[in-house]
């Protein structure tokens, strides 16, 4: 079992960074990948973001990339989210995810089926 808690959201103004931080305990040596979702009211869950721990490559949502970064401290069992020039459609509740031994192996590295550990989420706001 792995556990995860969300911290950092909050309310920026457009233009505005936020670094999300999830903090990671149980059992993390068969974590195979982290990421990064958001649901906002009334729309889909997306995938935002997400880093696979042999090798670190990474992945973004065309939505976020160019602007926000996904990274992992394996040594501090933390994994970030830092995102730039926030913008309204931004809003929504952020949830760190990580998968592992039972989670399905194959498929996009955004879909949720890939992760079977999920945190409580954390809010962010971005007004105009």
């Amino acid at each position: 079992q792995v556990h995860l808690v969300e911290s950092g959201g909050g309310s920026v103004q457009a233009g505005g960074s936020l670094r999300l931080s999830c903090t990671i305990s149980g059992i993390t040596d068969t974590t195979a990948r982290m990421a990064w979702f958001r649901q906002a009211p009334g729309k889909e869950r997306e995938g935002v973001a997400a880093i696979y721990t042999g090798g670190g490559s990474t992945y973004y949502a065309d939505s976020v990339k160019g602007r926000s970064t996904i990274s992992r401290d394996n040594a501090q069992n933390m994994a970030y989210l830092q995102m730039n020039s926030l913008n309204p459609e931004d809003t929504a509740m952020y949830y760190c995810a990580a998968g592992s031994v039972g989670a399905a192996w194959y498929g996009h590295p955004l879909q949720p089926k890939l992760y079977n550990s999920w945190g409580q989420g954390t809010q962010v706001t971005v007004s105009s």
